[in-house]
């Protein structure tokens, strides 16, 4: 069955923001094209594929659940779900309640306006509600990625994006690219759209990342896709005669 958005959510050891993700995800769905939601499980230890299944069950029957049986990382769930995806277009979003997944719906009108060629939509977060050195660290690293890549993003590692499937799965796949969408996207002819969204406390449990691991993975794959960029050549419009 061919749907017009895939709503995906990668999600690692976050059994109790299950339910009440799932919830506002589902109380979006009649505002929104016919849509598919898609939760990858990344090798969770806790009990979150158990709640997956009761939303299956109580709240969204449609829901696909896919896992992963050891932790790849969150580019790599994202992948996962997209691949088997049969929407059109991809809305992205954390499964830790931070995100308002009333944005997605704010997000396809701003698509639906926009003429032209179909563009990626960064939902960015002014007002952050985290800590204060998790702030500073973000603040800090999204504006080297924007000085380094020319990104045009000042929220490029936003979690909250809407693009085709078809646009994404040209992008070269390591882990860490859904922190460099804006440049990559930018480089391959898409067109960058910027939205402000809501973003809110964390409804349950911690992060998955640390300010130190953060900057020392995030350092090296910017250099990375620094090369990338300069390496990937692209033809343009192509003849044929």
């Amino acid at each position: 069955m061919s749907y017009k958005l895939s709503i995906v959510v990668a999600v690692l050891n976050e059994a109790d923001n299950i339910l009440p993700v799932c919830r506002e995800i589902a109380s979006v769905l009649s505002k929104l094209p016919e849509a598919e939601v898609i939760f990858v499980n990344d090798g969770s230890c806790d009990h979150t594929l158990d709640q997956l299944i009761k939303v299956k069950k109580d709240i969204l029957p449609e829901l696909i659940i896919l896992s992963h049986s050891k932790c790849c990382g969150k580019s790599a769930a994202l992948l996962t779900a997209i691949k088997v995806a049969n929407g059109e277009w991809i809305a992205t979003l954390d499964g830790d309640g931070q995100d308002d997944p009333n944005d997605i719906v704010a997000m396809w009108d701003v698509k639906q306006k926009y003429q032209g060629r179909s563009p990626l939509v960064v939902g960015v977060r002014l007002k952050r509600n985290d800590n204060l050195s998790r702030r500073f660290a973000t603040r800090f690293a999204n504006g080297l990625r924007c000085f380094l890549l020319s990104d045009g993003c000042p929220d490029t590692g936003a979690p909250m994006k809407l693009f085709t499937k078809k646009d994404f799965l040209v992008l070269p796949q390591f882990e860490g690219v859904h922190r460099f969408l804006p440049a990559l996207f930018t480089h391959y002819g898409v067109p960058l759209l910027c939205y402000p969204v809501h973003h809110r406390q964390r409804l349950n449990g911690f992060s998955k990342y640390t300010n130190f691991n953060r900057a020392l993975v995030g350092v090296r794959d910017l250099l990375g896709v620094m090369w990338l960029l300069n390496r990937i050549h692209l033809p343009g419009k192509i003849k044929k005669s």
